[in-house]
């Protein structure tokens, strides 16, 4: 589905930005770190951020939320409650109990794997793809792969937080990404 400019949001998520920490030289010199925990405990911060995702997917009909481990578990189950909808847990390797499906992906410096349990999709099922974060966008474009592969039809991206100059949103150009608050423009 391609993305929808005209589509607004009424919610004011600006203020957000006040309740994100930003931690310099972590996790490494040079970097600086936006840090959500401060805006997770603001019970308003937290419910804004929400209502926020939802508005903005309340027109589609939506069948399953998938988060991505680990902070998409914070906002995925949220958003599905709000939308009616499933949560599917999105984990590194070797932590699901069941069959998976698995997607390896290229790191900046190697390698990883993304698992999916082979039932938690069903062909034709909508879904939507959630993390905290949207940086260069490698874990995103690998979670659509995974869940494309199950038969979901993807009807778009949710993030907390959009780091423009990185360009991720390049990588993911076929779908509905949104996000709530951009750094870098």
């Amino acid at each position: 589905m391609p993305s929808n400019p005209s589509v607004t949001v009424d919610v004011n998520c600006e203020p957000l930005k006040r309740l994100i920490r930003e931690v310099p030289d972590f996790p490494k010199k040079g970097v600086l770190f936006y840090d959500i925990t401060t805006l997770l405990k603001d019970k308003l911060g937290f419910a804004t951020l929400i209502d926020a995702l939802a508005e903005h997917y309340i027109p589609h009909h939506v069948d399953l939320i998938l988060g991505m481990e680990a902070r998409g578990f914070i906002f995925g189950p949220a958003l599905a409650y709000r939308l009616n909808a499933g949560f599917v847990p999105v984990r590194k390797q070797g932590k699901l109990p069941a069959a998976t499906a698995s997607y390896q992906y290229a790191l900046e410096y190697g390698t990883s794997t993304l698992e999916i349990h082979k039932d938690a999709i069903q062909k034709g099922q909508r879904v939507i793809i959630v993390d905290d974060l949207l940086a260069t966008g490698g874990t995103a474009e690998a979670t659509v792969k995974l869940a494309a592969s199950l038969g979901a039809e993807i009807v778009g991206l949710g993030f907390v937080v959009e780091l423009d100059f990185l360009k991720g949103r390049e990588r993911l150009k076929q779908y509905d990404v949104f996000s709530l608050l951009h750094y870098g423009k």
